[in-house]
């Protein structure tokens, strides 16, 4: 009996731990609802991406001109929207041959198609602080379907970061050229500043 009352007594001790421990975290936890508002994207926000090789390697870069809004509903994020521009003149990979490549009409051709647009179709809250994204992009002036995975990074009371996550197949646009050697996939990894307007 006496060593029942020891456990329990040790079980209540680390219950009470563990709550102090979490409690601080679960107060300052952010949720998508304590963020509702409209916002603009800041000129702040990265763009990577990265298109992976054969053999490892592959060709990363940035863009460094791009813009966009976004209002999150604080009652439903589903009547969430977003939208956002490009520029794919502005790609930025640290080597000119590459840029002037990606700016041709052998992938982007920015002469002629100088913006890449996505609009959200539905926002998915997938988690207090996580969304999926999907919506349309638009490339070359091909439109195809397209999603992202959002995490709410950070917040005060009139800015905002998320964390961005996606993948988009390059044949939809036209813009496939060096594949197998060159993945058809390219992988976004974005980091996006919104400022509340």
């Amino acid at each position: 009996m006496k060593n029942a009352k020891k456990f329990a007594s040790g079980i209540a001790r680390t219950a009470v731990a563990l709550f102090i421990a979490i409690a601080p975290a679960m107060a300052n936890a952010d949720t998508l609802s304590e963020v509702a508002g409209r916002y603009q994207i800041d000129a702040t926000s990265r763009i990577g991406f990265i298109v992976a090789q054969i053999g490892g390697g592959g060709i990363s870069g940035n863009f460094k001109k791009f813009s966009g809004v976004f209002a999150l509903n604080n009652s439903d994020i589903s009547r969430s929207t977003i939208e956002f521009t490009l520029f794919p003149d502005s790609v930025s990979t640290g080597q000119a041959r590459i840029e002037n490549f990606l700016r041709s009409d052998a992938v982007f051709d920015s002469q002629n198609f100088p913006k890449v647009t996505f609009k959200s179709t539905q926002i998915t809250q997938t988690g207090p602080s996580t969304a999926n994204v999907d919506g349309i992009l638009t490339a070359r002036g091909k439109s195809s379907p397209a999603s992202f995975q959002a995490s709410l990074s950070t917040h005060d009371k009139n800015a905002i970061v998320f964390h961005v996550e996606g993948k988009v197949m390059r044949s939809r646009y036209g813009m496939d050229v060096g594949t197998p050697i060159y993945s058809n996939v390219v992988q976004f990894d974005m980091t996006i500043h919104g400022q509340r307007s």
